[in-house]
Formats: C-alpha cells, structure tokens, sequence
C-alpha cells in the first residue's frame, strides 16, 4: 500500500522556492531516509506531508487523503521536530498522561520506560528543556505513539553521541517489533545509513533520486591512477567528483552505467553517504577547487 504519493508538489515563501517539483511515493512499512543539505527543502516537504502547511501546487496523498487540515492523517501520523510545542503549563508528565486521548495505539509503558532510560524530570515544563532535553522528550513521545506514519526532521540536533546512538537503537528496535511507515529526514546520512532500506534524496527542492540503499550504494565507483590513464577511461562517464592528489595521480568519481572492467588503474566502492555529497555539490573537486 501507498502511505505518501507526491505529485509534482510545488511550494514557495514570497520568491523563494522551497520546492520546485517533487514527485514521489512510499510504500508502508519501509524507513526512508530524506536526505539533502540544509535548506534542500525537507522541512517544508514534512509539513506538507503532516498537514501543517498546503502545498502552492501538485497532489498530495498520504492515506489516499489530502493531509492539509485532515482528522484521518493527524490521528494516524506524526512529525517530530524541534518545533514540537504543548501547553506552557504541563509538565512532562502531564503530556504523558494526556496523549492517550489523541493516539490510540499509544504505548504508556514504552513511554515510561523510556522516560526513566534518559532519567529525564517529570516536573520539568516541556517549554523550559534544553534543546538536547527538549529533542529527547519529543522522540520518546513520537515512539510511543506508534503512529502509521511517524516521521522525525532531524531529530538528534543538540544531542550528545550517546543519546544519539541509543536513539537510533530504540528506533530499530520499535521498528521490529511494530512496523510502521517512517521517513527520517537528516543531512548526516552516514549516522542513520543503518537503519534505512530507501533514499529519498532532494536538492533544491527536487528530487535526485529515490532509490533503495544498496542501490545508492552501487550508483558509482572511483577511479585512482595516473592522470592519463584515469581520464581515457572516464572520458565518457558522468562524473561527479574529482581531485588531483599530485602531479601523477587522479582520483575521479563516476556514475556508474553499467558493469566496468578497468586496466591500468585501481577503483573504489562508493559509500552512499558519499554519493549523496558529490551528486548535490555544487563543484566537482569540493572545498580544494577555492585554493587553486
């Protein structure tokens, strides 16, 4: 089943274009990774795809409904980020309490558990958490929802690595054993690289590509060796990266368009993470190409 289906959404703010023509879906059950450098336009497509905002243009479905101001999506899905707000006089544990009568699949014990793991303060006021605080509350909420739909926009801003590595492990672990649709937005995909089956990766508000991870991971190899030798046999490909390492060597980055058979030089597998940084740079030889 199709949870998400974007039709060439389109969204701007006065002249600038958030989004310019995504187009999309994702299937239940699967965690997604929205990837893109800041201000790719993630964000925005998360609000749209929660109901908070509408988009300009195009069709949006999630749980073939439109999301904008839909009781049938907000009942079932959820958008964790760091604007995340309750009222100014509950505590933490006063939202506990009242989540219930908004989710029905929320899951008290997972939550309290939680809370005591991160010894987080019950008293405290959601209002007044440190950002990293704040960021770990909202994750434990988003979790024990168990919404169809859960969906988290970087969601480990301000947290230290531990907390961030028990987070990634909590999310598997709830993933297993109560599948749910999840999309991840983060531009630091080598941090949450293991716990994603797709990639959806935008870059100035489109889409590059949407393709399972080790489809990603076989989307390009590097090619190192003498200078000569590496540009006859990537004179033809697409590249997508490339440094001069000295007078001799040259390491270049190409799209990989079908099987390769090399001579002469020595290749390299291509991490995702790394696909997903040179096909969205802006400059093929990266911050060396401003000091030559």
């Amino acid at each position: 089943m199709k949870v998400i289906e974007c039709q060439h959404i389109k969204k701007s703010y006065r002249k600038i274009h958030a989004l310019e023509d995504i187009s999309f879906h994702i299937e239940d059950h699967k965690i997604t990774g929205l990837i893109g450098r800041n201000g790719a336009g993630k964000t925005t497509l998360l609000k749209i795809l929660a109901g908070f905002i509408k988009e300009d243009a195009g069709q949006v479905r999630v749980f073939s409904n439109k999301p904008f101001n839909n009781l049938c999506v907000s009942a079932n899905s959820i958008l964790i980020d760091d604007q995340m707000s309750f009222p100014d006089s509950y505590t933490l544990a006063d939202i506990l309490k009242t989540a219930p009568s908004f989710y029905s699949k929320w899951d008290a014990e997972l939550a309290e558990r939680l809370f005591n793991y991160f010894n987080l303060n019950p008293k405290q006021q959601h209002s007044k958490l440190s950002t990293g605080t704040r960021g770990t509350f909202n994750i434990i909420f988003g979790l024990a929802t168990r919404c169809e739909l859960t969906m988290f926009d970087e969601p480990t801003n301000g947290m230290d690595e531990a907390v961030r590595t028990d987070f990634y492990r909590a999310l598997l672990k709830e993933y297993i054993a109560h599948p749910r649709t999840i999309l991840i937005s983060s531009h630091h995909l080598a941090e949450i690289e293991h716990l994603l089956e797709d990639i959806l990766l935008i870059h100035k508000g489109k889409v590059v590509f949407h393709k399972s991870l080790d489809e990603v991971k076989e989307y390009a190899i590097g090619i190192q060796g003498h200078t000569e030798e590496v540009k006859k046999w990537t004179s033809q490909k697409e590249i997508l990266h490339t440094k001069q390492l000295n007078d001799q060597l040259l390491y270049t980055v190409v799209k990989k368009d079908g099987p390769m058979h090399l001579e002469g030089v020595s290749t390299k597998s291509i991490s995702a993470s790394d696909v997903c940084m040179y096909v969205t740079s802006d400059s093929k030889g990266g911050i060396d190409d401003v000091f030559n």
